[in-house]
């Protein structure tokens, strides 16, 4: 059972990412919130880097292909990234911005290692960043006014990419903080399909009106 959910959860979070690339060039925007994007790449790179250093797992695999795709997404951000920020915001302070939040992504990460090892880090944080998520998209979703850049085929492969493991390590693992932060995570995410869903069908009633 752990491994079919392992294995959902990473179909999931792939199909999170190839969304989000092709909502990120069609919408030229980003589709990741950027310190949730930040936090994403610096968890992968760190752990698939190690699981091919030591023993390569199907979570492993999962984590090099999930890095894979945050570098396209990574693109997207610093392609068009700059558009969503105030005109004072010159290129070179965006650059320096990102950076700096890459940079302390990669040390919060480094910290969890030191702090719980190898194990139960990857865990932890993955779960405590997949809350900052779920609250960073509806923020998005609300500063941008509507869906751009986001689509409720994100919003529900999230849902369900952290539902899966939410029961593999909280449910079955027995861990009260992955199953109670889990739960919040659903109910910031089904908050969010809420408003994607509710974005979508007024677009749908708006174009039936105006024909």
């Amino acid at each position: 059972m752990i491994l079919f959910l392992t294995v959902v959860s990473g179909i999931a979070w792939t199909v999170v990412y190839v969304a989000a690339i092709r909502s990120g060039f069609r919408d030229r925007t980003y589709a990741i919130p950027a310190a949730a994007l930040a936090l994403n790449f610096a968890w992968e790179a760190i752990y698939a880097s190690h699981s091919a250093a030591t023993r390569l797992s199907v979570q492993g695999v999962i984590n090099i292909v999930w890095a894979l795709a945050d570098v396209a997404i990574l693109y997207t951000f610093f392609r068009f990234g700059r558009a969503e920020l105030p005109a004072w915001v010159t290129r070179q302070l965006f650059v320096s911005w990102a950076v700096l939040l890459g940079a302390t992504a990669f040390a919060v990460q480094l910290l969890f290692v030191t702090e719980f090892g190898w194990e139960v880090a990857p865990r932890y944080s993955a779960f405590l960043q997949n809350l900052l998520m779920s609250g960073l998209f509806i923020a998005m979703f609300v500063a941008r006014g509507g869906p751009r850049g986001q689509s409720l085929l994100i919003a529900n492969a999230k849902w369900i990419g952290t539902l899966a493991p939410t029961i593999a390590f909280g449910w079955y693992g027995h861990s009260p903080l992955i199953l109670g932060v889990g739960a919040l995570c659903s109910i910031f995410d089904l908050a969010y399909i809420g408003l994607m869903w509710r974005a979508g069908t007024g677009a749908a009633f708006a174009g039936v009106a105006r024909s």
